[in-house]
């Protein structure tokens, strides 16, 4: 992974001639942490493009911007694209030449092949620009699932885009303003979901689309890919239990396989839980006499503790284990560092484990690590798929009449459904964020209130069973965008270490799509079939222990420490100055917070301070304190 940014002048003005380079100097300064290896760009009339490398393969050569044979095609990606030497064995056949050993060059090469469908034939981890010199044409893409960022913005004809929104902000055309619609998405649901962003006329690329951006025609979104499910799941029955388990099995090995491919070393994350234990297992079958390092973090306090199961796999493998002991002070410590690399309000201080996390491994020289995320969202990890369960078992099942007419139609306007319950009564809770807003704010709430926005295609969830349903909007609000972006990208290449994922392989999501209900969750237990195939390289102890949420020290911890920074950052004054939030609301949960025996009930309940803790820290982090509103 890497970071990419640019411009294109859709006026064809070819404004910026003698400040080009200095644009994209700057631009490109902002993302080093993301490719502190090389920096290049790329200039013509009426673009620019810049690229921050980290070097993963092709070590010598694989530089960027990367052209076709005869110049007529550029291009910049961040990413990786694990399925590049079938890609390329393919394209040599049809008399392609390839300059490098680099994965991203089959890009080029598609392009010229076959025209804008070679995307969907990808399999990785990607975000690219390639610009096509002929047709004058920049078409930018973001993988199916969205683990790469790719946003962007339109200021007077001028289309600005970059892996990361603060290099958006180094253009003289950007102004720094706070999209209320963003910050109420990530109080009501997991975090905020493309194409918002927390920040107004920044949008982000959303999973599985493309750009075509040219003068004649502007701006053109299109969806190559998405988590589609079939309405009748009884037909797509393909055989017996085993036959599922050995094939599942089959696509994860091939998938940790290729996410194996570097030319640089290797480790991987053990949280403790049956996820990463298995990606961890499955890197070991690979090769079971090659030396790696695992990494976990080991919270100091028994409530959050994980040590002895991440202790139990990492002897199992044999591996060279680095457990990095973290309390509320390591949160501290990088709390400011963590939201400026996140980009929004957190919900949570985990980010900040994360951030411990790659630098130990890239203080160890480390560049690629495996992870095991993305299995709870296909594979119904989480506790509302039981909760489904269940309610569908009862004798008497949840009706419309027995929800509130306002809750049903808040329902009705997110998800289609008046009945399908997502973590929360929308609209008890939506009342409570309200008391939290300044008057000045609600004054404009119907303008901003994220239900009135569309999150996710409807369509996509009309008519399939409550189970797909969950996933398919688990996968959209809280995969991309949360997950796998602030959480995974962010705290990763902070410290310019690339994750990986193997659950999230395109192949492994086709085939899990069309996995029988029954196979990912039995008698109320999550994740079967992941744990059958489990059963042949990981400890039962771990196979067998119940879902573990990965949560960590809140805002009333921090509150206690009464520390200068933290303490300031939600003081009565600070919170009436910034406008956003009502600072009595704010003062009542404070005092509530601060007391002794106060707790939250994680998973189910938010941490409202530490989002009005964090947004006001990404406000001093961008410059943006004083009244916004």
């Amino acid at each position: 992974m890497c970071g990419i940014c640019g411009y294109f002048d859709l006026k064809g003005e070819n404004r910026f001639p003698q400040n080009k380079i200095n644009i994209l100097m700057s631009m490109a300064d902002t993302l080093k942490h993301r490719g502190p290896d090389d920096i290049r760009y790329f200039m013509d009339e009426n673009i620019g493009l810049g690229f921050t490398r980290l070097s993963i393969i092709d070590l010598e050569g694989g530089y960027q911007p990367m052209s076709n044979e005869d110049h007529t095609v550029f291009m910049i990606c961040n990413g990786e694209i694990f399925n590049y030497k079938e890609l390329k064995r393919e394209l040599l056949q049809k008399d392609h030449v390839f300059r490098t050993r680099c994965d991203v060059e089959v890009i080029l090469h598609l392009y010229e092949e076959y025209g804008l469908d070679f995307i969907s034939s990808l399999n990785g981890q990607f975000a690219f620009a390639l610009y096509d010199c002929r047709n004058k044409k920049l078409i930018c893409a973001r993988d199916h699932v969205g683990i790469a960022p790719f946003y962007y913005t339109v200021v007077d004809k001028m289309f600005i885009f970059a892996s990361e929104i603060k290099s958006i902000f180094q253009h003289p055309y950007v102004k720094k303003e706070i999209d209320l619609t963003g910050l109420d998405q990530v109080m009501n649901f997991p975090g905020i979901a493309s194409p918002r962003t927390l920040f107004k006329n920044i949008r982000s690329l959303e999973p599985g689309h493309f750009l075509v951006v040219d003068k004649d025609h502007g701006i053109v979104n299109k969806e190559y890919w998405d988590l589609i499910y079939d309405k009748d799941e009884e037909g797509q029955k393909e055989g017996k239990e085993e036959y599922y388990i050995e094939r599942l099995d089959e696509l994860l090995t091939e998938a940790v396989e290729k996410r194996l491919q570097a030319d640089v070393p290797v480790g991987f994350y053990l949280s403790g839980g049956l996820d990463s234990a298995l990606i961890a297992g499955k890197i070991h079958q690979n090769n079971k006499n090659l030396e790696r390092n695992s990494y976990s973090i080991n919270f100091t306090d028994k409530t959050f503790s994980e040590g002895k199961y991440q202790r139990l796999m990492a002897q199992h493998l044999n591996s060279v284990h680095h457990e990095i002991p973290f309390d509320i002070n390591g949160i501290v410590a990088r709390l400011k560092k963590a939201v400026y690399h996140s980009e929004t309000a957190l919900k949570e201080s985990y980010n900040t484990a994360s951030l411990a996390l790659s630098e130990q491994v890239r203080s160890d020289h480390v560049k690629v690590v495996l992870t095991g995320e993305g299995a709870d969202e296909l594979f119904g990890g989480y506790i509302g798929y039981r909760f489904d369960c269940l309610k569908a078992k009862q004798a008497t099942l949840t009706s419309a009449s027995t929800i509130d007419a306002d809750e049903r139609e808040i329902r009705k306007q997110l998800w289609g459904d008046e009945i399908f319950l997502y973590e929360k009564y929308h609209y008890e809770y939506a009342r409570k964020i309200r008391i939290l807003y300044s008057d000045k704010v609600n004054s404009r709430y119907d303008d901003f209130n994220c239900f009135r926005h569309p999150l996710i295609n409807k369509e996509r969830i009309r008519g399939i069973n409550v189970f797909n349903k969950r996933s398919y909007i688990d996968f959209k609000l809280r995969m991309g965008d949360h997950l796998l972006t602030d959480h995974g990208d962010r705290m990763a290449l902070a410290n310019s270490v690339e994750a990986r994922y193997p659950f999230l392989d395109k192949d492994v999501i086709e085939f899990t799509r069309k996995l029988p209900t029954d196979m990912k969750l039995r008698n109320y237990k999550e994740k079967y079939i992941v744990k059958k195939i489990a059963e042949k390289t990981v400890p039962k102890e771990i196979v067998n222990r119940s879902k573990f949420a990965f949560v960590a020290p809140g805002s009333s911890d921090l509150l206690r420490l009464k520390q200068e920074y933290i303490m300031d950052m939600l003081s009565y004054e600070q919170i009436k100055r910034q406008g956003v939030f009502n600072p009595d609301t704010v003062e009542a949960y404070k005092k509530q917070y601060a007391q002794a025996d106060f707790k939250l009930n994680v998973p189910y309940d938010d941490d409202i301070l530490i989002i009005v803790l964090t947004f006001n820290i990404l406000l001093d982090q961008f410059g943006m304190q004083g009244s916004i509103i």
